[in-house]
Parts: structure tokens; C-alpha cells; sequence
């Protein structure tokens, strides 16, 4: 264990020092300071009702996980791969005395918090926009859903990056696996859209799943099925992943 938490923590620096955590960060707050605008000035100008406290945070949510986030998940997984064995990183990394297979789960899990982190703090600057221009429409009930909203979107999120992880040991070069994974991105939207009765088992359907919390009647069938379908489809990626992995030659 003592030698998993070292190759995290190493793992976890190197994506601090990287800029495009960083740049990930921004661009979501640009976000929530662009949308807030927005809406300040739909309502001042045309009187209309807009977003509440809670509303807002979702709405941010609702963009984010469909466009910055998968965007920069995408570069932070290439770069922590591709980027590595195409630097010759991963040959300093391969020759510690760590097996392949905690180095492969220490990465995985270095993403993941990454995502976690990227979410959590959407959350609170979504939050505290919304509870300063509307704080008059939030309720504990709300509240609780949304910052829940906010942590399960987690799951979906680390499955495509599983899946990523998958073509960043099938093709060699990073700029490669960056548009392949744009093009398979978005034949899975356009999928969901034609074959709607299919769309519960495609990655790019499956970052909405913290709607189906929203909901007022909790419909515990779906959410179950929905979780089995990612959790399987995370076991199969990250063992196909490892595989890959493990038998690269440097």
C-alpha cells in the first residue's frame, strides 16, 4: 500500500505542475462568470425569470460535463500516457522499483481526482454565483441534490477515461488519440440521437446520469441498471487498459 500511495503522490504532482489542470480550472470558472452574466442580463433587460441559487450550479453542471471537462479529461489522460512514453517518462517512471500495475492503477487514480477536484470546486463558485444574485430560491432539498449531482457525475467521467486510457495504448501518438477520441465522442452523441432506445449504454449518454437524481419520483431501477452498465464497462476498459500496458515495450 505504502508503495501505491508513493506512486500517487507522484503521479499527483506531476498533474500539479502540468498547465492544464490549471487551464481546465479557469475555463470552468470563465464559465460560471460568463453564464451568470448572461443571465444577470436576460433578467435586468428583459424581465424575465432565470436560473435560481440552486438552478444555476445545475445549469453550469449540465454544460460542463458535455463539453470542458470531457475536452481537458481528454488532455490530461493523453498527457499522462501518450505524452510520457513519447518523452520517455515512463522509462524513469517503469524502472522504480513499483509494479506496472500499481503505476497504471496510481494514474488512473490520479485522474480521478483531477476530475473530482475540477468538480468540486465548479460546485462551490457555481454555488456562491448562485446564492449572491439569487438567494432567495434555495432550499436544503435542492441543496442536497445538487451538490450529490455534482459527485456522481464523477463515475461517468472516469469511464471515459478508461476508455481514453484504451487509445492512449492502442495508437502511439497523442495527437492521435486526441481526435480519434473527438471523432468516437462525437459519433456517440449523434448515436444517441438516432438510436435513442440504445442510448443507456454509450459513455457520452451516460454524463447525464445525475438527472436521473433530479427526478422527484426516484427511479432506483434505472439508476441501478445505469450503474452496472459504467461499472461493467469501467471493469472491461481498465483491463483491456492494463493489458496494453503492461505488455509496451520501452
Amino acid at each position: 500500500m505504502a508503495v501505491f500511495q508513493a506512486a500517487l503522490v507522484n503521479e499527483l504532482e506531476k498533474l500539479y505542475k502540468k498547465k492544464k489542470a490549471l487551464a481546465a480550472l479557469l475555463l470552468s470558472l470563465a464559465v460560471i462568470v460568463i453564464g451568470q452574466i448572461i443571465i444577470v442580463g436576460v433578467r435586468s433587460g428583459f424581465g424575465l425569470r432565470t436560473a435560481g441559487s440552486m438552478e444555476f450550479p445545475m445549469l453550469v453542471l449540465s454544460v460542463v460535463v458535455n463539453t470542458i471537462l470531457p475536452l481537458f479529461t481528454a488532455l490530461v489522460t493523453i498527457d499522462s500516457f501518450s505524452g510520457e512514453f513519447a518523452h520517455n517518462n515512463m522509462r524513469i517512471t517503469l524502472t522504480r522499483p513499483v509494479s506496472r500495475l500499481k503505476i497504471f492503477a496510481a494514474k488512473i487514480t490520479a485522474i480521478s481526482i483531477f476530475i473530482l477536484a475540477t468538480l468540486l470546486l465548479l460546485l462551490f463558485f457555481s454555488i456562491m454565483a448562485g446564492f449572491i444574485f439569487n438567494t432567495n430560491s434555495a432550499t436544503l432539498d435542492s441543496f442536497v441534490r445538487t451538490v450529490f449531482s455534482y459527485i456522481v457525475s464523477l463515475f461517468p467521467m472516469v469511464v471515459l477515461a478508461l476508455g481514453i486510457v484504451l487509445l492512449t495504448n492502442l495508437l502511439k501518438s497523442g495527437i492521435s488519440v486526441f481526435f480519434v477520441s473527438i471523432l468516437i465522442f462525437l459519433g456517440l452523441k449523434v448515436l444517441g440521437v438516432f438510436f435513442s432506445q440504445y442510448s443507456s449504454i454509450l459513455m457520452t449518454t451516460q454524463l447525464d446520469w445525475y438527472n436521473l437524481f433530479l427526478m422527484k419520483s426516484f427511479p432506483l431501477a434505472k439508476i441501478m441498471r445505469q450503474f452496472l452498465i459504467m461499472l461493467g464497462s469501467s471493469i472491461m476498459l481498465f483491463t483491456a487498459g492494463f493489458y496494453l500496458f503492461d505488455k509496451k515495450e520501452l
